[in-house]
């Protein structure tokens, strides 16, 4: 799984790199700004359809059992979660250290998008378990680096007053990647072409972008040598001495934690519990990852203005939260499919605002202003390290869960209704903040 919010380490790794003096533009060069959201979208779509849908099927056709499936689903995507937390980051960091005469971020975003091309051949023609998670983190790994090197080119290509706009665009494209690869599986039934399509789609997508895109170019090898004591010390920070953002974290990463499972095991939990075969299974994906993203597109920028103008982000954290535990129990006893598609809008309704509000409250806790692009990486994790361990302890909650009166699927959903709620209560510990 990919870090559903690349940007915040992506700009992070932008902004603290080496910047030749007046390099930030007077305007915005022609045509970026939709080459930056077209290869975010397109990355979000290759990464992201085996997330939701095609990595669950693909799984299960090469395992022996519903039960081996699991646990093999769990391990490839919480390994390969992994491989993408560090590599966008450090790619983002080495992109500012490349003095390729194809400029700085070219090189990444092309070669990135063209090795991710090869992972997914790989995946979709895999036979076994093995090949497909060394694949996939190959496809983790150069793929986030892709998405930290175009996004890095922000600060490199737009004016400081433009950049909240860009962002805004560049923001949608995710929502608009679960779905349009949710759309395209519909139409494809073939395990090699569910993975290709949408990697040719980036490839081709990053492409385009990389011809239009004026890189910088860096003209002198930088003197300080990048070690890797100071890639991991600039991901640190020490939550005693600032205790606000230690909790700030900590929330984060507890409702993120509830939310990362959802859409890994929603298609075993269909098939397993409604007994939907495979096809109808990614339909019913489809119609709820809509009602999903079209409650978070409601809520996002709602929650946002009624915090503002109330001047309060700790309510509006913690009633987000509440929501997303809700829909997640709802979620957990759906008696059908309407019930279950009504639980994804709600847990999108209470997603969309806890993102939007909790990032705004972010920015009032940071440690230190000079450090401003190296804090946000450290929320990032909190961001995606949820990504990584909830797919790989799930098949184990969920293999407890079948020996009770619940059930697997009912008790792994509890189970991060449980740690969202934990989260959304614990925002109140942070007392810089209203």
């Amino acid at each position: 799984m990919t870090d559903l919010t690349p940007s915040a380490s992506a700009a992070a790794a932008g902004t603290t790199g080496i910047k030749a003096p007046g390099s930030t533009p007077a305007r915005t060069p022609r045509g970026y700004t939709p080459g930056l959201a077209a290869v975010n979208f397109g990355v979000y779509l290759a990464l992201l359809t085996p997330v939701m849908v095609s990595m669950a099927f693909k799984i299960q056709h090469i395992s022996a059992s519903t039960e081996e499936a699991t646990a093999q689903l769990g391990m490839v995507l919480g390994v390969g979660a992994l491989f993408a937390l560090v590599a966008n980051p450090l790619a983002g960091r080495l992109s500012d250290r490349t003095t390729s005469r194809f400029g700085m971020r070219r090189p990444w975003i092309l070669g990135g998008s063209l090795v991710g091309l090869g992972g997914f051949a790989l995946i979709g023609s895999a036979t076994s378990i093995w090949v497909v998670l060394v694949a996939w983190c190959l496809v983790q790994a150069s793929m986030n680096a892709v998405l930290a090197a175009a996004n890095a080119t922000l600060p490199d290509q737009v004016p400081i007053g433009s950049r909240g706009k860009v962002s805004g665009v560049v923001g949608i494209t995710t929502p608009l990647g679960i779905l349009g690869g949710n759309f395209l599986i519909n139409f494809i039934s073939d395990d090699f072409a569910r993975f290709v399509v949408p990697g040719i789609i980036a490839t081709a997508l990053s492409v385009i972008f990389v011809l239009v895109l004026k890189d910088r170019r860096l003209e002198h090898k930088p003197t300080q040598r990048f070690t890797v004591g100071q890639f991991f010390g600039s991901f640190v920070f020490n939550p005693v001495k600032h205790p606000d953002f230690g909790w700030t974290w900590l929330t984060k990463f507890l409702v993120m934690f509830g939310y990362a499972g959802i859409a890994t095991f929603l298609p075993f939990y269909l098939t397993e519990k409604f007994g939907l075969d495979e096809q109808s299974a990614i339909t019913t994906i489809l119609i709820a990852n809509l009602a999903s993203m079209a409650a978070m597109m409601v809520s996002a920028p709602l929650g946002g203005i009624l915090s503002d103008r109330f001047g309060k982000r700790r309510p509006f954290v913690t009633i987000a939260g509440l929501i997303m535990v809700v829909g997640l129990v709802l979620l957990a006893f759906a008696p059908d499919i309407t019930t279950l598609i009504v639980a994804q809008a709600i847990i999108g309704l209470g997603a969309g605002s806890f993102m939007s509000v909790d990032l705004a409250l972010a920015t009032q806790v940071l440690p230190n202003p000079e450090d401003t692009a190296k804090d946000l990486g450290v929320l990032n994790i909190a961001n995606a390290l949820p990504q990584s361990i909830a797919p790989t302890i799930a098949p184990a909650i969920i293999a407890f869960g079948a020996t009770t009166v619940l059930g697997g699927y009912t008790t792994f959903y509890l189970f991060g209704a449980v740690i969202a709620l934990a989260g959304a209560v614990l925002v109140y510990r942070i007392k810089g903040v209203k």
